[in-house]
């Protein structure tokens, strides 16, 4: 191509460039971008904008809140995903975890639920779980200590035949305004919690697993985000974040899938439990949807980490579930 071509040809392509740029600059003069009005509902019922201007003592009752947070999934229809199949949920007795125990026995699977003290809400769980014509054991106990992990894994094998799945979701936070307030019993207990308890129940799951089973994990927006008033809980679940994709390499020879759902701002009582009241009313509205997550909108995912006819072929993954990006 001649050096006279090769100039015509680039003159051409900046012009080209240039008329592009002017209508696009027309078209702006002459509208405004489109404004958000008010919450978005794209799911199978109409979720909660307003919340409880409440504050709760951890670890926080699901009960005590007025606004329940929704977990029923009504429209969601079960198709035997996890037919035979036998879990164990940490955390299991509210919020993201009732939920997950919820469909998961809607796609017949029998659950395990382990919780720290909330008996009461423990319960309910149980009841809607035996409601969808599964079984469902109860583990009181703390999921820092190795040997209630170890028991927790051994009843649930004992009592349902087996274990398949394994959800690691137990959490604790606590807001704080600078470094300096986070004691060291305050970071102790967000690690333990977080982090021991996740790898002491995965390493007591794992010699009763087999090919085809799964572990999940409950990550979090903040792992990959951060957040200056949740250092020590960001930190944790960064860490989960890189257990899921390292536990998953290790297993990935013996056909045991390790994959993590990361939530954003989800209304269970880890939050309420967490922050000041007036902060609670309005937890969520700075998502691009304006509002929090409500349990039954999470627990899907799990039900498709879980099922090997829904993901037999991904594992170390992270899905964030966050309710837009901006």
């Amino acid at each position: 191509m001649s050096d006279r071509n090769s100039a015509n040809r680039a003159k051409q392509t900046a012009d080209e460039g240039r008329k592009i740029q002017a209508a696009i600059d027309r078209k702006g003069k002459s509208k405004s971008p489109a404004k958000q009005q008010g919450a978005v509902q794209a799911g199978q019922r109409d979720y909660p904008v307003d919340l409880d201007e409440v504050h709760l003592v951890k670890p926080g009752n699901e009960a005590d809140l007025a606004t329940s947070p929704m977990y029923e999934a009504p429209l969601y229809v079960g198709s035997a995903k996890l037919e035979g199949m036998n879990a164990l949920i940490s955390g299991g007795d509210s919020g993201i975890g009732r939920a997950v125990a919820v469909l998961f026995a809607r796609e017949g699977a029998n659950v395990a639920i382990a919780y720290l003290e909330e008996e009461g809400d423990a319960n309910e769980t149980k009841r809607a779980v035996e409601a969808e014509g599964a079984r469902c054991i109860l583990l009181a106990g703390d999921v820092s200590d190795p040997t209630f992990c170890e028991q927790a894994v051994e009843q649930t094998v004992r009592s349902l035949g087996s274990l398949d799945i394994l959800v690691n979701n137990a959490a604790f936070q606590e807001h704080a305004h600078d470094i300096a307030d986070i004691t060291n019993e305050h970071f102790d207990r967000t690690l333990k919690t977080n982090i021991y308890g996740y790898f002491y129940l995965a390493r007591a799951a794992i010699p009763h697993m087999r090919n085809g089973s799964s572990i999940i994990m409950t990550g979090s927006v903040t792992g990959f985000q951060g957040s200056k008033e949740l250092l020590d809980y960001s930190m944790t679940k960064g860490g989960i974040h890189a257990f899921t994709r390292s536990l998953s390499a290790s297993l990935l020879p013996r056909g045991i899938r390790v994959n993590a759902v990361a939530p954003g701002p989800v209304w269970t009582p880890l939050n309420p439990a967490d922050r000041p009241a007036k902060d609670v009313k309005k937890f969520g509205t700075s998502t691009p949807m304006k509002r929090a997550a409500q349990p039954e909108e999470i627990a899907p995912a799990y039900v498709f980490l879980a099922a090997p006819t829904c993901s037999s072929y991904i594992t170390g993954e992270l899905i964030p579930i966050i309710g837009g990006y901006d």
